[in-house]
């Protein structure tokens, strides 16, 4: 058997990211906040970064705080300072001034639970059996394993040997406590739960009856047939369905942690506002990045910089100019994310011009990546990376960028059709639709093909499952 060796010549073309590249890659998917911390770890490890010198920080006024400035430097903006900083002490010396004291969050859903059980008259020896119970209820506040394999969880895990009638002892126990509904092993449980705690009436006793007896009835909104199987009469009928539909399905979900505030908070990226004309319109980036430069010291005009460079401290140099360079080119990738973010929201505006001048919904043009990348010429990754997590604030609303971008639908007419403009039609039809006989999909087919939409009925039901509404037999109402 012979074995020949060959040797061939390729040519390839590749392309390959620079460590600077990539790090300006990763800086255009930062969030404003995200980049502010970014600025102040640099300032920490770079010493060739500094603040550049402004009227604000002049050294001047930089040691005439008083304490009141001091304390509310504290807050992270003004919107974060208690309303009793603002208030003018009109007092004189010698009365009594109460400073409010700020209380800490109640904290999570066992944190809250289990205060509550420390207040009541439970023995010392059933907390931990209440505190694994409360440990296996979900955001919501149902519970999510069976009372048998949270009898089994203790046995082995925690080594607590109990019987089935001490854990349904503590289980309602927790079920007790507030807010009701907690502890409910499905919905008509935690409805129930609700329901048990309120004044009994005639209203209360009819909606228990068709929770307990007749739940699957009104979950298909079966009026009719409940009307007749409990014996009622419409207007007692629709004052129980009022009752029920005002109770809590999720009556944990009250109770949030401060973690999750935090991150439900919301800081736009860009501020678009109307001009001094009527058509004119201003794109801001509230930008709480200082501005920064080379420190004095590290800049090659500087005396210490001379100074070693006559010396034969090669080490010192190299360290200067290398953090020089660093810092060099931290400040070019600011300059260069700002300068990036505002071409492509000033194309976006351009594009969907009409809608931030009206806000409706309905005015938004088709608009892909593809449309951004042809008019600021960056690639189409670019794009994406810098409207993704970025919001725009407008005299009516906080967007996301990514909410601007649509595919096109067909229509009857010349020009194409966004599917928010769709969107907003459906939502348009359904909340005026009769309630009792709302609009099926297939109707709200026709009604769209009467406005020119030219789309298929499976269309119509998967945007009105966007819009998180239920078919047409579960919106009627009594």
């Amino acid at each position: 058997m012979k074995e020949n060796l060959t040797q061939t010549i390729t040519q390839r073309t590749l392309q390959r990211l620079s460590p600077l590249q990539m790090r300006f890659v990763r800086m255009l998917e930062m969030s404003e906040p995200e980049v502010e911390e970014e600025v102040r770890r640099e300032l920490d490890d770079n010493p060739a970064l500094e603040l550049a010198d402004s009227p604000d920080n002049s050294p001047e006024e930089a040691f005439h705080e008083t304490a009141e400035d001091i304390q509310r430097a504290d807050y992270r903006s003004e919107d974060d300072i208690p309303f009793y900083r603002f208030e003018a002490r009109n007092h004189s010396a010698d009365d009594r001034w109460y400073e409010p004291v700020a209380v800490a969050d109640e904290g999570s859903l066992s944190d809250v639970l289990m205060t509550q059980l420390t207040e009541t008259d439970i023995p010392e020896q059933d907390l931990p059996i209440a505190e694994y119970i409360i440990g296996n209820l979900d955001n919501n506040g149902y519970l999510t394993r069976s009372l048998t394999e949270i009898e089994d969880d203790l046995a082995f895990n925690a080594g607590i040997d109990v019987g089935p009638e001490k854990v349904r002892e503590v289980f309602e126990r927790v079920r007790a406590l507030d807010p009701a509904g907690i502890g409910a092993l499905d919905l008509r449980d935690c409805l129930m739960l609700q329901l048990k705690r309120l004044k009994e009436s005639a209203d209360v006793t009819l909606a228990s009856n068709i929770v307990s007896r007749h739940f699957d009835l009104f979950s298909l909104r079966r009026f009719d047939r409940l009307e007749t199987l409990l014996h009622t009469d419409r207007t007692a009928l629709r004052r129980a369905v009022e009752l029920i539909r005002s109770l809590d399905p999720k009556p944990a979900s009250k109770i949030a942690d401060s973690d999750d505030i935090r991150t439900r908070h919301i800081i736009p990226d860009f501020i678009v506002e109307p001009g001094d004309d009527d058509d004119s319109l201003i794109v801001t980036m509230p930008n709480n990045v200082p501005d920064l430069v080379i420190e004095q010291s590290f800049r090659p005009e500087s005396q210490i910089v001379r100074r070693e460079s006559g010396s034969r401290k090669n080490d010192a140099i190299s360290f200067i100019a290398r953090k020089r360079e660093e810092a060099s080119d931290f400040i070019d990738l600011l300059r260069q994310r700002r300068n990036t973010l505002m071409k492509v929201m000033g194309a976006i505006l351009q594009k969907q011009r009409e809608f931030f001048t009206t806000s409706d919904e309905s005015t938004l043009r088709p608009m892909v990546l593809k449309d951004i990348a042809a008019l600021t010429g960056f690639d189409i990754s670019v794009i994406s990376r810098a409207t993704s997590g970025k919001y725009v604030a407008t005299p009516t609303s906080i967007y996301p960028l990514k909410f601007f971008f649509n595919e096109g639908l067909p229509t009857d007419g010349a020009d194409e059709r966004s599917t928010q403009a769709v969107l907003a039609a459906i939502s348009e039809l359904i909340a005026t639709e009769p309630p009792e006989s709302p609009l099926s999909d297939e109707a709200l087919l026709q009604a769209l093909k009467e406005r020119g939409y030219e789309l298929a009925r499976r269309t119509v039901a998967k945007y009105r499952d966007r819009l998180g509404i239920p078919i047409a037999r579960l919106r009627k109402k009594i």
